[in-house]
């Protein structure tokens, strides 16, 4: 590994140094080469991949540490958190150059657990291991991870399960909620540690007249890709507090997730959420108020005298992300229902395809493919309301008339995935692997490394469709 060790550069108010604490008994789980290679590890780091993933082994290059941060959590104000059960052990150069984080789940205590126990359990661990997974592979920024452990160890959640840890990588770990701790507890802190964001993650930003508003703009344009890029695949976060968000706009913190199946906009995805404040419909919104948030935390970086003039600059800098996110959706949209963007009814005819997605509970994904296989006589047998579908398929054939189909077919095949990672597939996977076998886990790890590509010989008929309306679904808790 090429170790670039910089946060511990920071001043330590802002983390407590500590090693791991191994589980008893760990044992392998599974283990992602192909990131591991892009990373840059040696052999001697492949082969010793359980030794690091389950915290048996730090680095001297890289101290380990557990950040603090604060945060809103479900819109209020929840105080100090921190890695309550995370270390970052490393951060290391990837074959592109790029500084990555590795960071240790499930490694034990710190000073910011408050009630926690510091571990993870097997169930969650593997959840977040293949749906970083997911997310990568599909082309969305997030997290991933080199791989995860298990062990012979007891962790009380509900009932008693196996502990495991999970080697999280991220291009960034520095959290909306970062300028929350610094502003309530440590503000000396703020100008330097805004600096210090800006070189490592926006250095582009230095070279424009006001580096800081730059860094606003640059977070909020990636923070509205990701959640437009979300609302594409019908990704629901399920927890989008402001400490769950980075300011790099990549994925982070899967807890109760879940990928859409049936059109439910309004779908609870997290049986914690009583409100719904976190339903993949509000989505969008829910990250513009947590970027709301996070402006306000930079106003004390104001001259006095510019104090108002700034607080304006940072207005406007919001008043970017609505279209921004539209922007960035509808051209996502028109990609994946092989419509021309530039044409004016392109739009209006993807939302009437969601709405009879929506009013007949159709299956998301399995719908846009039907579509791009042009496979309108199926669509059309699964509604109960014909006469829409028929006015919406004459609207899609009418924008397409004198278009290049091919073309945009092609574009339909890039974008609309075969696969996703139904919550009763990973289910079925940690099933399996709480009695020792791993083998479900590497299949869904092989399917959804390729999730645009039919993949006969390793499918099975339930990654295709979802449940049986006379199924329960799957519940996903917070516990993790």
């Amino acid at each position: 590994m090429l170790f670039n060790s910089r946060y511990p550069t920071l001043n330590a108010k802002l983390f407590h140094q500590q090693s791991p604490v191994p589980l008893k008994g760990a044992k392998a789980g599974h283990f992602n080469a192909a990131l591991a290679d892009e990373l840059q590890w040696n052999e001697q780091d492949k082969a010793a991949w359980v030794e690091i993933c389950s915290g048996q082994t730090v680095f001297e290059q890289c101290p380990p540490l557990a950040m603090v941060y604060a945060g809103h959590q479900f819109g209020q104000w929840a105080g100090q958190l921190g890695d309550g059960r995370g270390v970052l052990i490393a951060q290391v150069l990837d074959r592109f150059g790029r500084t990555i984080d590795l960071h240790l789940k499930g490694a034990g205590l710190t000073p910011y657990s408050r009630m926690g126990d510091g571990r993870a359990v097997l169930r969650s661990v593997i959840r977040e291991y293949l749906a970083g997974h997911a997310l990568n592979a599909l082309g969305i920024a997030s997290s991933n991870a080199v791989g995860f452990t298990t062990s012979t160890q007891g962790v009380q959640r509900e009932t008693l399960e196996l502990g495991a840890m999970l080697l999280r990588t991220s291009d960034c770990h520095i959290r909306l909620g970062h300028f929350e701790w610094i502003n309530q507890y440590a503000p000396e802190l703020l100008t330097e540690f805004t600096q210090k964001c800006i070189e490592w993650h926006y250095p582009e930003a230095l070279e424009a007249e006001h580096p800081v508003l730059a860094f606003a703009e640059g977070v909020i344009q990636k923070t509205a890709k990701m959640i437009a890029d979300w609302q594409l695949v019908g990704f629901a976060h399920g927890v989008m507090n402001t400490d769950n968000l980075n300011i790099t706009g990549s994925t982070l913190d899967f807890g109760p997730f879940g990928f859409m199946e049936r059109f439910r906009p309004n779908w609870i995805n997290n049986h914690s959420d009583h409100q719904g404040r976190y339903v993949y419909q509000n989505q969008p919104s829910i990250g513009h108020w947590n970027l709301w948030v996070w402006l306000n935390n930079l106003i004390p970086l104001a001259k006095e005298q510019d104090k108002e003039e700034f607080k304006q600059q940072l207005v406007s800098c919001l008043e970017a992300f609505e279209p921004a996110f539209l922007a960035y959706y509808t051209e996502g949209l028109c990609k994946k229902m092989g419509l021309p963007q530039f044409h004016h009814d392109s739009f209006d005819c993807g939302m009437a395809f969601l709405r009879i997605l929506q009013s007949e509970q159709l299956d998301y994904t399995q719908s846009f493919l039907r579509l791009q296989q042009h496979d309108y006589t199926a669509l059309r047998d699964d509604c109960l309301d014909i006469r829409q579908f028929d006015a919406f398929l004459q609207q899609y054939h009418q924008i397409r008339e004198h278009q290049d189909i091919a073309s945009l077919d092609q574009t339909m095949s890039e974008v609309n995935p075969v696969y996703i990672l139904r919550n009763h597939m990973a289910q079925h996977a940690i099933e399996q692997a709480e009695r020792g076998d791993f083998s479900e886990v590497e299949r869904l790890f092989t399917l959804l490394a390729s999730p645009f590509t039919r993949q006969p010989v390793l499918e099975r008929e339930q990654d295709l469709a979802p449940l049986a309306s006379d199924v329960p679904e799957v519940m996903v808790s917070c516990s993790s």
